[in-house]
């Protein structure tokens, strides 16, 4: 059954801007294809008038107005021929989507360290023995044992640690156990953080 008005809203074109609804489009549409440019500037700027009055909570920012009219070239596809009381050349930049980002699909033996663990593991490997490296070990054994924490609900072990360690920079860093300090870790902090991600 096809009742001419009952159609969805699923079934008609869909809006640039759906804040604004429907009838602005439409008239829109209709300021578009007025033959008679005064007539066209008079209406475009009435639209204007019209999605001022719809939000007026935004009058308050300094360039409300130069985003009404941003919003009606986009609206109109830019084929609205006015003269514009601002520059919407910058609109055109933002109405582009973006390139698609490559999402990195490297394997990475043990997913609970992270990619950017396993990258300071090849670090590792090719850094001269010194402060800097002792450090930078430092830092990555309290982020591995932080991991194993937040991975294996709380248990983290020390050996655990240092054999991945070795494991993973193919032999090149030794954890001495006997004098390796870990940082106190917090089993509290880390379930806040989860809280916090979700």
């Amino acid at each position: 059954m096809n009742i001419e008005g009952m159609d969805y809203n699923t079934q008609r074109e869909k809006l640039v801007l759906p804040e604004y609804g429907r009838e602005i489009q439409r008239m829109v549409e209709h300021a578009v294809s007025i033959p008679d440019k005064t007539e066209r500037q008079h209406c475009a700027e009435t639209i204007i008038a019209i999605m001022d009055r719809m939000f007026p909570q935004g009058k308050q920012s300094p360039d409300y107005k130069n985003k009404l009219w941003d919003h009606l070239a986009l609206m109109s596809d830019f084929k609205l021929d006015i003269d514009w009381p601002f520059d919407v050349n910058q609109v055109k930049k933002m109405a582009d989507k973006p390139q698609p980002i490559d999402y990195p699909m490297t394997k990475i033996p043990v997913r609970h360290y992270g990619n950017m663990v396993f990258e300071i593991f090849d670090k590792l490997k090719t850094m001269e023995p010194g402060e800097e490296r002792d450090e930078l070990v430092r830092i990555t054994a309290n982020q591995m044992k932080r991991c194993l924490m937040q991975w294996s609900h709380g248990s983290a072990d020390n050996e655990k640690v240092a054999s991945d360690l070795a494991r993973f920079t193919d032999g090149v860093i030794q954890l001495d156990l006997d004098t390796f300090k870990f940082e106190k870790i917090n089993m509290h902090d880390l379930v806040e953080k989860k809280r916090k991600k979700k």
